[in-house]
């Protein structure tokens, strides 16, 4: 009686032990297999305009920042604008004040799965700034500036001066890459980078025109302008390249023998995909029978 209530749990937990094995054994590898991977989508930006000015009135009494940007867009949501004017309004006695007026101002970010591009257009304009109703800060007749970022590729960047240029009433020649100094007396001065273009690994940013300014009408302190001005800049982040694939592996060349046929066995085939949670079971059955042989010869003493 005690051998057969010895023997009897034994080959229960034998059973057990192995069927243990056997389930654990897809979830273990499962796991040791799985990860999350994060994509990049890109990103890409335009913008016409945008000035960073502070504007000072009646001595210095009154600051007023003068931060305008004209048809500014974004994306990975693909997006295009094509305002032609910017006003500010409380820096002119309280009348809106027109800072950018122009025939044709277009700004496009464009985003897909492998490509990200800025794009900005900028033509027959016109940049006003306080104190200076009669006369343009700058006139242009045509910029553009372009980022293009492509997964894996290197990204590009250029902006183009067509036509003329005058700043404060006077035509100036630009030079690409290059600083040129406007001064007027009793007006100001005003430096201009012309197609300032930056890239790197991935991403790309161009600039047609950057202004540093600093205005004061025969020095009456009415209205001092002073800080920066930017016009057509394009920028672009490319998407994340794609990992390349791992080719499947190819079936082994020569004759192959058929499971269970003579001579055949784990040292012969290698194993197949099964042979984790056979060798699980097994180690299971093992430990298990050695278990039941214990507590049997402690069941006879």
């Amino acid at each position: 009686m005690n051998g057969k209530n010895f023997r009897l749990p034994a080959r229960r937990l034998a059973t057990v032990a192995t069927a243990t094995a056997l389930a654990a054994g897809p979830a273990v590898l499962a796991g040791a297999g799985s990860a999350h991977a994060t994509g990049d989508q890109g990103h890409a930006s335009a913008v016409v305009l945008r000035t960073g000015l502070d504007v000072s009135l009646l001595n210095k009494t009154v600051n007023v920042p003068l931060a305008v940007s004209l048809n500014q867009v974004e994306a990975p949501r693909s997006a295009e604008k094509t305002a032609l004017s910017a006003t500010l309004n409380g820096v002119d006695g309280g009348k809106p004040f027109n800072v950018l007026a122009a025939q044709a101002a277009s700004a496009r970010a464009t985003v897909t799965s492998g490509r990200a591009e800025g794009y900005t257009n900028l033509a027959h304009a016109s940049v006003h700034v306080p104190g200076l109703p009669l006369l343009s800060l700058i006139e242009i007749e045509k910029v553009t500036s372009e980022a293009t970022c492509a997964a894996g590729k290197t990204p590009v960047a250029t902006s183009n001066l067509l036509g003329s240029v005058s700043v404060l009433g006077k035509k100036v020649t630009l030079t690409t890459g290059g600083t040129t100094d406007v001064k007027v007396p009793g007006v100001g001065e005003v430096r201009l980078d012309l197609s300032k273009r930056e890239t790197t690994s991935r991403t790309a940013a161009a600039t047609a025109l950057e202004l540093k300014v600093s205005v004061n009408p025969l020095k009456l302190n009415v209205a001092e302008v002073e800080g920066t001005l930017t016009l057509a800049k394009a920028t672009c982040e490319a998407p994340a390249a794609a990992a390349p694939q791992s080719p499947a592996p190819s079936a082994p060349a020569g004759d192959t023998k058929p499971q269970g046929g003579e001579g055949s066995g784990l040292a012969e085939t290698g194993g197949n995909s099964m042979t984790p949670y056979i060798a699980g079971g097994a180690l299971a059955l093992v430990v298990a029978g050695g278990g039941a042989v214990a507590l049997a010869r402690r069941g006879r003493g």
